[in-house]
C-alpha cells in the first residue's frame, strides 16, 4: 500500500522524513539541521519582528493574492458562504470551508459547484472564545482560505503530490518564503463525520495551512471509505498576514485602526513592542486553556523582561481586551450582516454571548461609548472588501444598540435576584456555587463578572471559570433537534415493496383517482398511487375516501415512510391486488393549500417590510386558521404589520405565478441563494423549488395553488412574542378570512348597540366611557381612602394596654388577605408599639398579626401567634415576629382565634 504521506514534492525536492525528539510527530524538511518538527510548542515563534515573505501584506491583499494564485492554476473562485449554515441542520455555524459542502458533496449525493474551486470563507468558533487576545492567534472569526478537489471513480481532478504542490508553490514562489524554512508535519483530521490523513504546513513556528486528504467517513479511529477522495485544505489568511508583517501579534495585523481607536478611547497606552513580541512568542510555547497557564505566561513573560508579574499584567490585561473587542465586534458584524437575530436558542444565542462579552469588556475598559459606535467604526473598516455589510448596516447598528439596552435591563432586573441569594449565601457561609454562573446567564442574562460585583458587596465569594463563556458556548453549538415523524408500521412488514407514485405533485388539484392496493397492515394500507398527500412541512395530511365494492372507508390520516405513503384508515375491507377509488376532501385540501400559499406570500411580505433578516422560524398550516414564526429583534408595530397585510393581499390581487419545479441542489442554490432553506433543510440531490415570480422562492414539499390570485383575502388575526427574538404571526386566508372578518364586524355591531352608536363612532364612545370609568374610579378611590381612614381611626380607638405595648384584636368584615396586610401596615407604621391582630371571615378564616418594631423587641413573634391562632380555626399559618399569617376553614371560630392570638402575645410577654 503506497504512503500517502511521500508525495512527488518530497521525492523530487530532496526532502527528508524525520521524527520530532519533542512531539513524537513525523515531518518533511529541506533544512538539513533541522531536528524537531517546527510547530509550537516544540519551537518558537521566529517570525515576529522578522517576517520570511518577500513583502507585507493587508488581510485584504493575502485573500486576493490567496485566490488569484489558484484561480491561475484552474480553480474557480466562488463566492463565500454565510457564517449561519442554513443549509446544515447539524451545526448553528460556518466553522470551515469544508462545511460549505457538507453533508451533500461529501457524501457523493451532490456534485460541487465546481471542481476544482477556491473560497475564502469566514468562520467562527467559539470553542477558544476565552482565550481571544490571550494568545496573539485565537480568533472567534477567521478567514479560512480553501481550495478543494473532489475525487471520483470516473472523475480524478487532483490528490495528493498536485496539493502539497500547490502549497509549497503558493508559499514560495508566491509569497517568497525560503523552502528550507516550510515543515510539513504528517497528521489525522477528523470534523463534521468525515476523516483522513493531512499535512500541517509550519513556517517559523508557526501553522500557516492544514492539507486534508478526505477519504474515511467516521471518527474516533472508526472509518469507512467515502464515496469520493476530498482535498480538504484550509490555509489561515490572519495567520499569512500576521507572518508576512512580523507584528507583534495577529491583531495588529487585522485590527490596527480599531485597536488604536480603542486605545484611544480607553485611555491605554501601548506596552513597549518587546513585551508584546515576546508574549505571543511564549503564548505559541503554552496552550492556554486557563487561569493557570495565564499564570505561567505571566511569569516566563516577567523572567524574559525582567519585570515583575504585577507590572506585566497590569500593562497586558488591559491590551488583552483590547484585542478581543476588536475581534468580538467583527465576528458580530457578520453574524448580524448574515441575517442572524440574537435570541435564547440556536445561533441566536450564540450571537448574544459573543455581544454580551463584548459589553463587559468595555465596561472593564471604562469607554463610556456605546456599542453601535464602536461598531460603526468597525464596520467603516470593513465596507472596502465586504459592501454586502454596508447594505445591511442599519439592521447590524439597530440590533446592537437594542441589544445593549437590553443587557442593561437584564442587569437591572437580575441584580436584584443575585443580591437576595447573596444575602441568603452570607447568612450560611457559604460562595456561590459555580453552576449558579450558568443559571444566572442563561435564565437572566446575567454575565458572570456583573454577578461577582454584586455579590461582592455582600462578602461572597464568586470564583469565575477561566473558561466560562467556551463551556456555555460549547453547550449551545449541539446540533439543531429535528423531530423525526413517528412511522407506526415497523420497516420490516413494508420490505419489498415499490415507492408510491405520488400523483398530488403530477397534479395539485386532482381530486379523485384510481389506484391498487400493495398491501394492508392493520389499519393501513399502501397503494401503487396516490393523491393524498402526507402529513409533512407543517401541512396536515389529506383525508377523504378509498372506495371498492361499492364499500367506502374513511381515510384518516395519512403519513410517509420512505418512498411509501401509508394511508390509516377508520375500518378494514380492504385486500391486496384490488382496485379502489380514491376521493380527497377537496375543500379542505383546497384550504390548507390556500394557507400553504399564503404562508409563502406573507413571508415575501415580512422580509421586505422587517428586512431580509427574517427568518423563518417555523409554521403550521391549518383550514381555518394558519401560523407562520419568524425571526425578529423586536416586537412588530402596527404600521409593520399593517404594511405586511397590504404587501401580501396586493400580491394576491396581482395574480402571480406560482411555479414548482424540482433542481438540482447547485443549480437551486446558485440562482436562489440560501434563503431556499426558509422552510428547513430539505434533503437530497433534488429540491422541490416552489417560486411566486418575483417574490418568494423556497424549497418545499407542499402543495399550492398555480396563481395568487385563487388565495384570495389574506388576514394576519394576531401577533405575539413566542420567545426572545421570535415573533409569531397568526392568520387566515380565502373564506376562512372572510368568516373572520364577518365575525369582526358582528362583535362591532354587537358594541355599537350596547354603546347605542353606529358602528363608525364606536371608537369615540368607548373613549368617552373610558374616560367617564377613570373618573368614576378616582371618585371611588377618594371615598374609599376616607372610609380606610375612618376604619382605621375606628380601630385605634378599640387598641387595649398590653403591659408597655397595646394591641388590637379585631375581625374586619368581608377583608380579603391583601386589605388586612395593608390595614395592619398602616396601623403599625403609627405607633411602633403596636400588635395588631386583624381576621376577616367569608369562604375562609383569615388572620394576618403584624408587630411594630417596638413591640418585636419586647418578645413579640408575630409568626408564632398566627401558627396558633390558625390551629383554632382547622389550618396552618406562620412567619416572622413582624409578621405572621395564617388561616383555615372553621369560620365561625374565627373570633375564638382572636382569643387566643391575644392570648398567646399576652404569654409571649410573660403577662
Amino acid at each position: 500500500m503506497r504512503d500517502i504521506y511521500r508525495v512527488n514534492l518530497f521525492r523530487s525536492r530532496g526532502f527528508e522524513r524525520r521524527k520530532c525528539p519533542k512531539c513524537g510527530r513525523l515531518f518533511w524538511t529541506l533544512d538539513p539541521e533541522r531536528t524537531t518538527c517546527g510547530d509550537t510548542p516544540c519551537d518558537e515563534y521566529t517570525f515576529i519582528g522578522n517576517p520570511p515573505t518577500k513583502r507585507r501584506y493587508s488581510l485584504a491583499e493575502m485573500e486576493r493574492t490567496f485566490l488569484k494564485f489558484f484561480e491561475r492554476h484552474g480553480h474557480k473562485i466562488i463566492k463565500r458562504y454565510p457564517v449561519v449554515s442554513r443549509w446544515r441542520d447539524d451545526i448553528f455555524l460556518t466553522i470551515a470551508s469544508i462545511a460549505n459542502f457538507q453533508p451533500w458533496v461529501t457524501s457523493g449525493l451532490v456534485p460541487p459547484p465546481a471542481n476544482p474551486l477556491v473560497v475564502s470563507q469566514p468562520s467562527i468558533r467559539l470553542k477558544d472564545i476565552d482565550n481571544v487576545g490571550r494568545s496573539g492567534r485565537h480568533l472567534t472569526l477567521f478567514f479560512m482560505g480553501g481550495h478543494h478537489a473532489f475525487n471520483s471513480r470516473r472523475q480524478k481532478i487532483y490528490w495528493t503530490d498536485e496539493t502539497v504542490e500547490f502549497c509549497h508553490q503558493f508559499l514560495t514562489d508566491e509569497l517568497g518564503i525560503k523552502p528550507e524554512e516550510i515543515s510539513y508535519v504528517q497528521d489525522i483530521w477528523e470534523g463534521g463525520g468525515n476523516a483522513g490523513e493531512d499535512f500541517e504546513v509550519i513556517v517559523r513556528g508557526l501553522e500557516v495551512a492544514t492539507l486534508v486528504f478526505m477519504h474515511y467517513a467516521g471518527e474516533g479511529g472508526n472509518y469507512r471509505p467515502l464515496p469520493l477522495k476530498i482535498v480538504d485544505t484550509g490555509y489561515g489568511m490572519e495567520r499569512l498576514t500576521w507572518l508576512s508583517q512580523g507584528s507583534p501579534s495577529s491583531y495588529e495585523a487585522i485590527f490596527a485602526p480599531m485597536i488604536e481607536h480603542l486605545s484611544s478611547l480607553a485611555g491605554v497606552k501601548m506596552p513597549p513592542t518587546e513585551l508584546l513580541q515576546e508574549n505571543s512568542r511564549l503564548a505559541g510555547l503554552i496552550d492556554i486553556e486557563g487561569g493557570r497557564e495565564l499564570k505561567q505566561l505571566r511569569a516566563k513573560v516577567a523572567e524574559r523582561m525582567k519585570m515583575s508579574v504585577e507590572e506585566v499584567d497590569s500593562l497586558l490585561s488591559p491590551l488583552e481586551s483590547i484585542y478581543a473587542v476588536a475581534d468580538h465586534l467583527r465576528c458580530l458584524a457578520f453574524m448580524f450582516g448574515d441575517g442572524i437575530t440574537p435570541s435564547n436558542v440556536r445561533e441566536g444565542y450564540l450571537s448574544r454571548l459573543v455581544l454580551r462579552r463584548t459589553l463587559d469588556l468595555i465596561r472593564g475598559l471604562n469607554i463610556q461609548q456605546p456599542l453601535s459606535e464602536l461598531m460603526a467604526f468597525c464596520l467603516e473598516t470593513l465596507y472596502g472588501q465586504f459592501p454586502e455589510l454596508k447594505e445591511r448596516s442599519s439592521y447590524i447598528l439597530e440590533v446592537v444598540e437594542l441589544e445593549e439596552q437590553r443587557y442593561r435591563d437584564a442587569i437591572a432586573r437580575g441584580s436584584r435576584l443575585v443580591e437576595r441569594i447573596a444575602a441568603e449565601l452570607r447568612a450560611r457561609g457559604e460562595p456561590l456555587p459555580p453552576e449558579k454562573l450558568t443559571e444566572f446567564y442563561d435564565s437572566h442574562g446575567l454575565r458572570p463578572e456583573v454577578v461577582k460585583e454584586v455579590a461582592s458587596k455582600f462578602g461572597v465569594r464568586v470564583d469565575i471559570p477561566e473558561d466560562f463563556d467556551i463551556r456555555v458556548a460549547k453547550s449551545h453549538s449541539k446540533s439543531r433537534h429535528v423531530p423525526e415523524q413517528v412511522v407506526p408500521v415497523p420497516a420490516e412488514r413494508l420490505r419489498g415493496l415499490p415507492p408510491t407514485k405520488l400523483l398530488y405533485y403530477q397534479d395539485q388539484y386532482l381530486r379523485e383517482f384510481s389506484a391498487r392496493v400493495l398491501r394492508v397492515i392493520d389499519n393501513y394500507v399502501v397503494l401503487d398511487r396516490t393523491a393524498f398527500y402526507p402529513e409533512g412541512g407543517g401541512q396536515p395530511s389529506d383525508i377523504g375516501v378509498l372506495e371498492a365494492r361499492g364499500v367506502k372507508v374513511e381515510v384518516q390520516n395519512v403519513v410517509k415512510s420512505g418512498d411509501l405513503i401509508l394511508h390509516q384508515l377508520q375500518a378494514g375491507g380492504l385486500r391486496p391486488g384490488e382496485r379502489v377509488v380514491g376521493r380527497i376532501d377537496w375543500e379542505r385540501r383546497r384550504a390548507l393549500m390556500a394557507h400553504h400559499t399564503g404562508t409563502h406570500i406573507i413571508l415575501g411580505a415580512a422580509r421586505r417590510v422587517l428586512g431580509p433578516h427574517v427568518w423563518q422560524q417555523g409554521a403550521q398550516k391549518g383550514a381555518e386558521r394558519s401560523r407562520l414564526d419568524i425571526s425578529h429583534h423586536k416586537r412588530i408595530e402596527t404600521r409593520d404589520l399593517q404594511e405586511i397585510e397590504r404587501l401580501a393581499n396586493e400580491v394576491v390581487v396581482q395574480n402571480r405565478a406560482v411555479r414548482v419545479q424540482w433542481m438540482n441542489r447547485n443549480e437551486a442554490e446558485q440562482k436562489y441563494g440560501f434563503d431556499l432553506y426558509q422552510g428547513g433543510v430539505v434533503p437530497g440531490k433534488l429540491v422541490r423549488v416552489v417560486d411566486i415570480e418575483g417574490w418568494n422562492t423556497q424549497a418545499c414539499a407542499g402543495t399550492h395553488f398555480q396563481r395568487t390570485g385563487e388565495v384570495g383575502l389574506i388576514k394576519i388575526i394576531r401577533t405575539e412574542r413566542i420567545q426572545d427574538g421570535i415573533e409569531r404571526l397568526e392568520f387566515s386566508v380565502g373564506e376562512a378570512a372572510l368568516r373572520h372578518v364577518q365575525e369582526l364586524e358582528s362583535q362591532l355591531s354587537s358594541v355599537a348597540g350596547i354603546l347605542k352608536v353606529p358602528p363608525e363612532k364606536v371608537t369615540s364612545a368607548a373613549q368617552k366611557l373610558f374616560e367617564d370609568w377613570k373618573a368614576a374610579q378616582k371618585e371611588v378611590e377618594r371615598l374609599s381612602q376616607r372610609v380606610a381612614e375612618l376604619m382605621l381611626a375606628e380601630l385605634r380607638s378599640r387598641a387595649k394596654p398590653l403591659g408597655r405595648l397595646r394591641v388590637i384584636a379585631e375581625e374586619v368584615a368581608g377583608a380579603s388577605s391583601t386589605e388586612l396586610l395593608k390595614i395592619g401596615s398602616a396601623l403599625i407604621s403609627a405607633d411602633g408599639s403596636l400588635v395588631a391582630i386583624l381576621g376577616s371571615g367569608n369562604d375562609l378564616a383569615r388572620i394576618v398579626v403584624m408587630a411594630g418594631a417596638e413591640a418585636v423587641k419586647a418578645g413579640v413573634d408575630a409568626g408564632a401567634i398566627a401558627a396558633e391562632a390558625a390551629r383554632v380555626v382547622g389550618g396552618g399559618g406562620g412567619g416572622r415576629p413582624e409578621l405572621g399569617q395564617g388561616g383555615g376553614p372553621k369560620v365561625d371560630l374565627l373570633a375564638d382565634a382572636l382569643g387566643r392570638a391575644k392570648e398567646t402575645c399576652e404569654k409571649q410577654l410573660n403577662l
